[in-house]
Formats: C-alpha cells, sequence, structure tokens
C-alpha cells in the first residue's frame, strides 16, 4: 500500500533555481488572482493624495493642508470599498499600513504590497530624481509586520548617468535585502523630465517609450515582478508602433510585468491595459486611473458612493480583461501549473533554508 500519487515529481531546485524561495513564492501567491494573473489596486500615493484633499477642503472653505489623521480615513476609506475587487493591495507605510492591518480595510485574505520608497525625493545638480527609502521603514519591517511584498520605485533615465547609476545601486541594495529577508520585490521604474523638460515636452515625449523599454532592460532583473509604464502616447504615436513598443518592453522584461495606470484617466487607462495584456502583460497595477474622481465628489457620502460604485466597477472591468488575456506570472518563469502542482521539497529542506542566494 502507498499513500497519494507517487508519479514522478519536480524537485524544489526548479523554483529556487529561478529565485523562487519559499517567501517569494508565497508572497507571489498572494498578490495573484487564483489564475496566477494580477490585479492590485495601488493606495500607496501620498503627496497627490494630500493634494487632492487641500483641494476638497479649500473648495468648502476650509483653507488648510489635510491632517494626517484625515488622510489615514481617506485611505481606509478606499481600501475598504476596492480592495475586494483587486487580488492584492497596494499601501504606503506612513498613512496606510498599520492602519490597514489593524482596522481590516484590507482583508485578511487580500495580498497586500508595501511602499519602500519615500515621497520626497533628492535631485542631481541638474534636476534628475534620486530615489531614497521612507524614513523610519526598511525592507526588514515590511517582512516583520507580515506584509506580503515590497515595492519600490526608482525614478529612471538612463541617459542622465548621475541618477540613473545612483538608482541602479538602490535598486541592487533593495534586491539583495529582499532576498535575505526571503520577500518578494515589485520594482517600479518611471521616466521623467530633466534639465528644465517638463513632461508635455516634445524631447520628453519623444524618448518616453525607449526609456521605458531600456528601463526594463536594465532593471528588470533585479525583481521578481516588475512595473512598468506604458511605453508611448495614445493619439501620438499609431497603435502599430505603441504594439511594437510593448512588444519590445515584454520581450526585455525578464520577470512577470504589470502596467501601471500614471494618473491618466480611466478610459485611456482602459485602452493602455487591454494592448498591455495582448503583448504578454501579467496584469496591472493601477492607482488613480480607478479612484481620482473621489475628490471630486461634493461630500463625505457621495464620495463613498463614487468608490462603492464607479471606481469599484472599473476594477471589476480591469479584473475581467486580467484573467482573460493576462499571461499568468509562472508562465514567464517558465512553469505551468502542473508543474506547480508536482513540485516537491526532499527531506532536510528546513537545514538548507534559506537558499544559498539569500544569504
Amino acid at each position: 500500500m502507498s499513500f497519494g500519487d507517487q508519479s514522478r515529481k519536480l524537485g524544489a531546485t526548479t523554483l529556487l533555481s529561478k529565485g523562487l524561495t519559499p517567501g517569494k513564492l508565497r508572497g507571489l501567491q498572494r498578490i495573484s488572482n487564483p489564475d496566477g494573473t494580477l490585479t492590485i489596486l495601488a493606495l500607496d500615493q501620498n503627496n497627490s493624495v494630500v493634494d487632492m484633499a487641500a483641494k476638497v477642503l479649500k473648495q468648502a472653505g476650509d483653507d488648510r493642508p489635510a491632517t494626517y489623521e484625515e488622510v489615514v480615513e481617506i485611505k481606509l476609506d478606499l481600501m475598504r470599498t476596492l480592495s475586494p475587487a483587486a487580488s492584492g493591495v497596494l499601501v504606503d507605510p506612513y498613512y496606510g499600513a498599520w492602519s490597514a492591518v489593524a482596522s481590516g480595510a484590507v482583508p485578511p485574505h487580500k495580498g497586500m504590497l508595501v511602499r519602500l520608497e519615500k515621497s520626497a525625493y533628492d535631485r542631481s545638480p541638474n534636476g534628475a530624481l534620486l530615489a531614497g527609502i521612507e524614513p523610519g521603514w526598511s525592507v526588514e519591517k515590511t517582512k516583520l509586520m507580515g506584509a506580503d511584498a515590497v515595492k519600490l520605485l526608482a525614478q529612471f533615465e538612463p541617459t542622465e548617468p548621475h541618477s540613473c547609476e545612483a538608482n541602479l545601486a538602490l535598486v541592487q541594495r533593495v534586491y539583495e535585502e529582499c532576498k535575505r529577508h526571503d520577500v518578494l520585490l515589485l520594482l517600479e521604474a518611471v521616466a521623467f523630465p530633466f534639465g528644465g523638460e517638463s513632461k508635455t515636452d516634445a524631447s520628453f515625449l519623444d524618448r518616453k517609450a525607449e526609456t521605458v523599454i531600456e528601463s526594463a532592460r536594465q532593471l528588470s532583473r533585479y525583481c521578481d515582478v516588475y512595473k512598468a509604464e506604458f511605453p508611448g502616447t495614445l493619439d501620438r504615436d499609431s497603435d502599430e508602433q505603441l504594439e511594437n513598443n510593448l512588444q519590445a518592453l515584454d520581450a526585455e522584461s525578464e520577470r512577470p510585468w504589470v502596467l501601471l495606470s500614471a494618473g491618466v484617466d480611466y478610459d485611456a487607462y482602459l485602452v493602455q491595459v487591454e494592448m498591455a495584456l495582448r503583448a504578454g502583460a501579467a496584469g496591472v497595477l493601477g492607482g488613480r486611473a480607478f479612484w481620482k474622481e473621489y475628490f471630486l465628489q461634493p461630500d463625505a457620502a457621495s464620495r463613498t458612493e463614487f468608490a462603492h460604485t464607479t471606481a469599484r466597477q472599473r476594477i471589476a472591468e480591469v479584473d475581467a480583461l486580467v484573467r482573460e488575456l493576462g499571461a499568468p506570472w509562472f508562465s514567464r518563469y517558465g512553469l505551468t501549473r502542473d508543474d506547480l502542482n508536482s513540485i516537491r521539497a526532499v527531506e532536510g529542506w528546513q537545514h538548507r533554508y534559506p537558499h544559498p542566494a539569500a544569504q
């Protein structure tokens, strides 16, 4: 007599050789849909939320910045109403993470990612952005609080050597820290204007697609999930060019990648999402495109109603697309669901954990 299926199994080295240690694999499982795609809601924005809240207060005749407590309540309101439609929620450590856990605003069965970078950026001599870590926060603290993933934003411009070198060094350091603590890392790279440019200048828009593609080429190996911008501009670049750009981005990304929203209007984001999914994206990590009109509503009840209806419907609509068209994260690692189901660790594995690559 024998117990269970005794057919041939794959060893855990199938995962370990790809950097998928137990903590990282569990993180991927937690932030994904059951089919391995990702529909992640971003609520880690601080500066933009503070600015939008101040405008709401000013319109109500109260011309002052929002307090810490007011921003916390805004974020919790959005978390409670929107997180049920997502596979995971990205929060910040300053306003969001502890209150989200304590209040249950991010439900226990939803994946939680915590932002690592600080909101206020330093700059190089020519105005290029230099990434940094949120004061008082760390990879270790993210792991200790039980979060499923670390998220790091490193603004990246390959043609600006000073910031490029500094931000790459930070990315590499955080990647090694995440391996040491065996926690998933989601890396975001965003293009930026410098040297007196603005985001609407032709010089910035002309290079943006190549910046997005080249950033993936240089950075995507230093993470477990890569968060990319849309490589081009709708209504400026042809559909054929945008499709070619997305194919190039997909080819250069060494990890499963998701599309950020960058605050564009929802209708434009929906077009971008479908194009990205058809090119090979594993899903989305979107924020303001879903919920920014929350701050245009006339009162607190109307804001909550907007979140319950319009914003939540938007996430559900994108989630349906993601599940229909998205590439499961494990396919980027050359694995199938059957492969994962067949993997077994050998006796004594606990003595060798963490894997040498994580030490």
